[in-house]
């Protein structure tokens, strides 16, 4: 399973990475990269670095830990949750693709706070705000079920947090100054994850406003 799960996340690496800004740059001539590798101590750096440290963690550490003989969790290492992870990061890799195609020329990595692109509410973004890092988060988690030894667990808990750093105090803040009352109303009904969760309520929407 360490051997699959390296497999797995080298192929959304180089399909959702590499390939996804191909495309962009061969439809728009802009790649789509807003982000800086720099470290800038910008909230948005340390977020995006935190999300690729759990990744990283999850994606290599894990497996390559698994192959050198670290313990599994008892409770999940059975062959049955190393399948059912096997389907769940499948699963993940391709609706995270299907996600950022949805976006269309507005696919971004990163945010330029000075840039205004169109807001996508249709497709995947009909179920959840942020459909990418669902999907990231959800490709992980089977990953982490493929070789479930600490280091996997660990490094799915920081994504978590990274990714909900990026979005709640990076992204959704940009959003809601660019697109204002469309944006706001979009999240009042659509929630941040998961289907329902994690929208704003009206109260907090004029709060910010």
């Amino acid at each position: 399973m360490a051997i699959a799960a390296l497999a797995i996340f080298a192929a959304m690496m180089l399909l959702e990475g590499a390939v996804r800004r191909h495309l962009q740059l061969g439809r728009t001539g802009d790649s789509g990269n807003r982000r800086t590798w720099r470290p800038d101590g910008s909230l948005e750096w340390w977020a995006l670095a935190v999300t690729d440290l759990g990744w990283l963690l999850v994606g290599v550490g894990a497996p390559i830990a698994d192959l050198a003989g670290m313990l599994r969790l008892a409770a999940a290492n059975h062959p049955v949750i190393g399948g059912l992870g096997v389907v769940i990061a499948v699963l993940g890799v391709i609706c995270g693709f299907a996600a950022q195609m949805s976006l269309g020329d507005s696919w971004r990595i990163g945010v330029d706070q000075t840039e205004r692109t169109g807001l996508v509410t249709t497709g995947a973004y009909q179920v959840v705000r942020n459909p990418i890092f669902a999907a990231f988060l959800i490709a992980f988690l089977g990953l982490a079920l493929m070789v479930p030894n600490p280091l996997a667990i660990a490094g799915w808990a920081i994504a978590i947090i990274g990714a909900e750093s990026q979005v709640r105090l990076v992204e959704e803040p940009y959003l809601r100054r660019v697109h204002c009352a469309a944006y706001t109303d979009y999240a009042s009904r659509v929630g941040r994850f998961l289907p329902g969760i994690g929208r704003l309520q009206p109260d907090r929407q004029q709060h910010r406003s």
